[in-house]
Order: structure tokens, then C-alpha cells, then sequence
């Protein structure tokens, strides 16, 4: 259940700072699974920016500073697009459109065979009531 209090006040609660928290600490942890799993696929320079952004975003995360934390969050998302972009470009161009080319061969190919037949259907055992 989330409360629904004034802005200040939650800060006071630090509400949003274990909120902002919590955020850091799963983009830290999906930010350093995906650098596992095809950090060989990026560059140098995009690896480089982000496990910078990581090790930032951990010092932020040693602290109680809501704006700090806040901040390290922003840097360390940017960093991550970056990485998205650096992988995306490398695999090629648009998947969607690569999936619609292969959706399209393949009506091509199984399509035209299909006939539609028109056709009422009767219960014979309602009719006979």
C-alpha cells in the first residue's frame, strides 16, 4: 500500500528516498546483468561510460542523499540508453521491420492455397424437435 502524502513530508519520512533507493539499486543490478551478458558486443567507449555510471550509482547508493541518489539514477539510465543504442545499431537496423519482412515470406509462400467455403450450418437433431 503506498500513502498518499504531501511531497515534503515524504521526504521527511524518507519515503522517497528508500523509493529512490530501491529504483538505483534494480537499475544497477539489470544495468550490470546486461554488461554480463553482451558486454563482448559493445564498444569500448560505451562499456567504458557505463560501468563508470555503475560504480557511481553504488557510492551514490552508500549514502542517504535523495538528490544525489536522484542523480546517479539519471546518469546511470542515460548511460544504459546508450548501450541500447550501441547494441541496436550493431545488430543490424529494426528488428520490427525484419519481422515483418519474415511475417510477409511467409504468407507469401503458404498463402494462396486457402479457399473459403460459405456455408450454413443445421442442427438435423434441433429440427427433428
Amino acid at each position: 500500500m503506498r500513502l498518499h502524502l504531501p511531497a515534503p513530508l515524504l521526504v521527511l519520512l524518507g519515503v522517497r528516498t528508500v523509493e529512490a533507493r530501491n529504483a538505483l539499486d534494480q537499475l544497477v543490478y539489470t544495468t550490470e546483468k546486461t554488461l554480463t551478458e553482451a558486454g563482448d558486443k559493445l564498444s569500448a567507449e560505451a562499456r567504458a561510460e557505463v560501468e563508470s555510471a555503475v560504480e557511481g550509482a553504488k557510492k551514490a547508493l552508500e549514502n542517504d542523499d535523495l538528490q544525489a541518489i536522484e542523480a546517479a539514477a539519471e546518469t546511470l539510465t542515460q548511460a544504459s540508453h546508450k548501450v541500447a543504442e550501441d547494441m541496436y545499431k550493431q545488430s543490424g537496423g529494426a528488428p520490427e521491420a525484419d519481422a515483418a519482412a519474415g511475417a510477409g515470406q511467409a504468407a507469401a509462400a503458404g498463402g494462396g492455397d486457402d479457399e473459403v467455403i460459405d456455408a450454413e450450418y443445421v442442427d438435423v437433431d434441433e429440427k427433428a424437435n
